[in-house]
Order: C-alpha cells, then structure tokens, then sequence
C-alpha cells in the first residue's frame, strides 16, 4: 500500500493524539498557569507531528529520514518535559504514564519506519 499523505502515517496520527492530550493536560490550572512549560510542552509535541508531515513531504527518503531524526528529538523532549510537570504536581502519575507510553510507541514507530527508509530501494523523487 502506497501512502500518499502525511495524514494516512501512523505514526503521525499517534503524534496529533499526543499532541491533543497535551493541549487538554496544560488547559488545566495550575500547568496552564506556568507559561514557559505549557509553551515548551506545545511546541515539542506539536513538533513531533509537524516534523514528521514535512519530512514526508520532501519527496525523498534521505530528507525524510532527517526529519524523523528532528521528530524522535522532538518525542523525547516532551517525554522529559512531561516529567518536569509531574515533578511540579501539574499532572498525576497516571497523566504522567499516558505521555511515557505515548511517547513510547510513537518513538518505536519511528525508529521502525527509519529502518524501512534506509533499507527501502525506492528513494523517492528526490532520492
């Protein structure tokens, strides 16, 4: 099956989920209250998601693979940022879990799918 669209991703679907919940999790007091982590928190998750659309829309492996490299960054900055904010009693412990085993999966997702992308002989467009 041919994907044609960042939005047909997995990986990139997980991503947008996260990043919602994330959305949800910093709405509430007293996180929402704590600019600069809800602001730092938006921006990682949501980089996760963008990254992984415009990598795949560079038409090309190589590039792609470079974004998902960005993306992967991007999850575990979250991860550590969804910590800091357990650490901070803005979120429980099971808060806390959701964004581990969400980030979790999301990061094995793409681990897998740079693998399929080294290996893969059709480079895409731009190779």
């Amino acid at each position: 099956m041919k994907i044609e669209r960042f939005e047909d991703l997995e990986i990139w679907q997980e991503a947008r989920e996260l990043c919602k919940y994330i959305f949800t999790l910093t709405s509430k007091e007293p996180f929402s209250r704590d600019f600069k982590l809800r602001d730092q928190i938006h921006g990682s998750s949501g980089s996760i998601m963008d990254n992984i659309a415009e990598g795949f829309g560079r038409g090309g492996n190589k590039e792609f693979l470079q974004f998902l490299f960005i993306a992967k960054g991007s999850c575990n900055e979250t991860r550590s940022q969804g910590y800091r904010a357990f650490d901070y009693n803005y979120i429980t412990e099971e808060e806390l879990n959701k964004i581990l085993e969400k980030t979790d999966t999301i990061a094995k997702k793409m681990n897998s799918l740079m693998i399929y992308l080294k290996r893969d002989k059709n480079r895409g467009t731009k190779n």
